[in-house]
């Protein structure tokens, strides 16, 4: 049962998962998918939220040409 949850909670993310115009608009829509994410699985939601801002930021900042 718990691989089900896991799933979900990737597929939660990729379909969340956008770039943003801003740096507080990357962290913002990164911290939902975190968030998101961690309500699915049973997970922390502030670390979820923490997680996902900072690894939107990051990626939206190495693949801007992806956003």
């Amino acid at each position: 049962m718990r691989i089900h949850k896991l799933i979900l909670a990737g597929a939660a993310a990729f379909g969340l998962a956008a770039c943003g115009d801003t740096f507080g608009e990357q962290a913002l829509i990164g911290a939902g998918a975190g968030t998101a994410a961690a309500a699915v699985v049973g997970g922390n939601l502030a670390a979820g939220a923490v997680i996902g801002g900072a690894a939107n930021t990051i990626y939206c900042k190495e693949f801007s040409s992806k956003c």
